[in-house]
């Protein structure tokens, strides 16, 4: 049984940036394909960056530019880079391996004056 981990969330002013962790329990990275998703209150989860087994990686239209997402295998441990945070960008953010079972409890990231 795999378990995602994630931390790094927090209230953030807008423009400023936070690093989101998602560690796992083993070595799943060369297996699954690895994304972030947020839910806000009140909306659908969506899918916010996938980085492929590959290495390859995607984005929502609204956060290209401004979020990256990497991994360091080494330390099974996906990261979602987050610069110029807006108030939209404020939900809950999980990691999760698509097509698995496998989803993180979730961080809160607040974008607030």
């Amino acid at each position: 049984q795999v378990q995602l981990v994630e931390s790094g969330g927090g209230l953030v002013q807008p423009g400023g940036s936070l690093r989101l962790s998602c560690a796992a329990s083993g070595r799943i990275f060369s297996i699954y394909d690895m994304g972030w998703y947020r839910q806000a209150p009140g909306k659908q989860r969506e899918l916010v960056a996938v980085i492929t087994r590959g290495g390859s990686t995607n984005y929502a239209d609204s956060v290209k530019g401004r979020f990256t997402i990497s991994r360091d295998i080494a330390k099974n441990t996906v990261y979602l880079q987050m610069l110029s945070l807006k108030p939209e960008d404020t939900a809950v953010y999980h990691c999760h391996a698509p097509g698995t079972e496998y989803w993180g409890q979730g961080t809160q990231v607040t974008v607030s004056s």
